[in-house]
């Protein structure tokens, strides 16, 4: 055997194929071609089975190596005449002449593609089922053709068929499409290899030390777009998906193509607009903030009074529902300008109307995508990463008892109409996800109360206020959580029904507001919001100020943590709130209570915190 000689172009004749894949899709024109070609194939199981049921010629990895598929499939193509025809570098005399010595023929074309790993977990697949789908054959095979690139194509990707047919026609592959063809390849393995690590790091990981969090950890994505610019123009900025569905996977039904900004608000609005069990809400961001968040009977509704919360930074916004946009939210979403509108589904009247806006860019994302959004948030820092469970409306504080909590307290139903939010599973697996997180991100397993704290320690000596029984002797207590069932009264009488499912909207609504955070609500819609100040004393005269001396009169507030001293929650009683939650926790709590009690306002203390930076 002689060393096959090389064109300028680097083209090497397709002459002798490996065929292997799980996905058979294209499969049938792939072979065909490659037949009519005068391609030689060799195939495994499924795959060969299918060829033959074509009608071509197909020799069988078992024939090639003179040893049967074994224990259930496991065992292949793992034998060294498989291996030799994919690895012998045919630049070189000496490999073909080894080749030869061993009677082994060379492969110019690889095509694997691997087992559904990920599909496998995804579906709740027991870890058994998961292990079966743990490919070894496959990406050895597509990591040795990958790397004897300069003798061998290989190919992972039903799509790129045409141009494999393509590439036979005209002699071969080029050593450049070769080089790209590797390359690939080699993210194929990659990217399946870090979901197996992942996933098993995750389920057979050494937890003993008690974290919940993996020592490793991986994650892959592959772009899908190049954006205009980034956060601004002299920015590039490109969109990489990942495996799990989500915003990036969103399908665009109309309008300009979004920008980087568009994305970050847009995924702001959508959370903010799933944080309300199944009752109809609309939130509108602007710079990751909300203009307005609102519940109602209908959808439409809900969009007026998000809307009206505050139109002027309303316009030029990004809106998002948890349901299907009507043909009367569209009409009014056309009396004004919005960048882009999210929603799981759009009546076809509603399409028609939002498209007579010819650059709002309208985005499909369905229900399903947004409840598999990924349990836990990656955020890159100088020379490393920072992972956490994502911030859910449905902390718990350890040992929370709605027993505890029912007297005096919120009352045993969620006001809200969700499901019960607190009693969700801890997605991330940690062993205790309710627990309390103290300022540096460390389990206090200690004193729960030091959930609430970031700038004030817990306060565990505020004495108890024994002019009514049925609040808490500590102004936190070992309890509490985002379900208001679980709230301690510390102020103010009981809250009647309506106030309390307006405490509980506000409550849900803060958590989507840049720290420091300040909502005010009436009738579960927001009516002044403050944002992303210093201290809590600006945001609270920010809310108040949005607000307007009218609709603050009556409202009610949520705070995202607690009031350090009693001056920002007086500016809120000086203008007339009601009553108020918030996470309590700082060691003046009870100067605060006192300004509460000296209004005559209701106060409850949820005991969590909902920091957003």
């Amino acid at each position: 055997m002689t060393s096959i000689p090389t064109p300028p172009d680097g083209r090497r004749p397709i002459r002798r194929a490996l065929v292997s894949v799980y996905d058979k899709t294209g499969l049938e024109d792939l072979v065909r071609g490659l037949h009519d070609a005068g391609v030689a194939l060799v195939s495994t199981g499924g795959s060969a089975r299918l060829i033959e049921s074509l009608g071509i010629p197909v020799t069988e990895v078992a024939d090639l190596t003179g040893f049967p598929e074994c224990l259930q499939g496991r065992v292949k193509t793992l034998h060294p005449r498989v291996h030799a025809g994919i690895l012998a570098d045919t630049r070189k005399p000496e490999h073909l002449a080894q080749l030869e010595e061993l009677d082994v023929e060379p492969f110019e074309l690889v095509v694997v593609n691997l087992y559904p790993f990920r599909q496998t977990v995804a579906s709740g697949a027991t870890p058994d089922e998961c292990i079966e789908q743990i490919d070894i054959g496959g990406p050895s095979m597509v990591r040795a053709a990958a790397k004897n690139h300069p003798s061998v194509a290989v190919v992972t990707d039903p799509a790129a068929y045409g141009s494999v047919l393509e590439a036979v026609t005209a002699g071969g592959f080029t050593l450049e499409d070769r080089k790209r063809l590797a390359a690939e390849a080699f993210v194929h393995t990659a990217s399946y290899d870090v979901a197996v690590a992942s996933w098993m790091g995750n389920a057979y990981a050494d937890t003993s030390d008690g974290t919940g969090f993996p020592a490793w950890t991986g994650a892959t994505f592959e772009r899908a777009a190049v954006l205009r610019y980034g956060e601004n123009p002299h920015q590039r900025a490109a969109l990489y998906r990942h495996w799990r569905p989500g915003l990036a996977s969103a399908e665009q039904l109309h309008g300009k193509e979004m920008s980087y900004n568009n994305y970050i608000d847009a995924d702001a609005a959508v959370r903010a607009a799933h944080d309300h069990g199944d009752q109809p809400t609309v939130a509108i961001i602007k710079h990751a903030n909300p203009c307005g968040i609102a519940v109602g009977d209908t959808i439409e509704e809900a969009y007026a009074a998000a809307h009206a919360c505050d139109p002027v930074s309303a316009y030029g916004g990004i809106v998002a529902a948890n349901r299907p946009v009507t043909a009367a939210m569209a009409t009014a979403l056309n009396e004004t300008f919005s960048e882009v509108v999210v929603a799981p589904d759009y009546d076809e009247d509603a399409l028609a109307i939002l498209k007579e806006k010819k650059n709002r860019r309208l985005l499909l994302l369905p229900e399903a995508d947004v409840a598999a959004a990924d349990p836990i948030e990656m955020r890159p820092v100088s020379g490393g990463l920072l992972i956490q469970t994502r911030d859910r409306i449905d902390a718990v504080v350890e040992g929370a008892d709605r027993a505890a909590g029912a007297t005096g307290s919120a009352g045993s139903t969620n006001p809200s109409g969700s499901a019960n939010p607190s009693g969700s599973t801890n997605p991330a697996g940690s062993a205790n996800p309710a627990g309390a997180v103290g300022s540096d991100g460390a389990a206090d397993s200690t004193n729960p109360a030091r959930s609430v704290g970031s700038d004030g320690a817990a306060d565990s000596t505020n004495p108890a206020d024994s002019t009514n029984p049925a609040r808490s002797t500590n102004s936190v207590g070992s309890a509490g959580g985002d379900d208001p069932s679980l709230w301690r009264l510390v102020a103010g009488a009981a809250a009647d029904e309506a106030t309390l499912a307006d405490l509980d909207f506000a409550w849900r609504s803060v958590r989507a507001v840049k720290s420091n955070a300040i909502l005010l609500a009436a009738g579960r819609a927001s009516v002044g919001i403050g944002m992303g100040q210093v201290n809590r004393v600006d945001s609270c005269r920010l809310a108040v100020d949005r607000a307007g001396e009218e609709r603050v009169r009556g409202s009610v507030a949520a705070s995202d943590a607690f009031f350090p001293f009693a001056d920002g929650l007086q500016i809120l009683l000086d203008a007339g709130v009601r009553a108020v939650v918030a996470p309590g926790g700082s060691i003046r709590d009870d100067e605060v209570i006192a300004a509460a009690e000296a209004a005559g306002v209701t106060m409850y203390f949820a005991g969590t915190r909902h920091f957003a930076h």
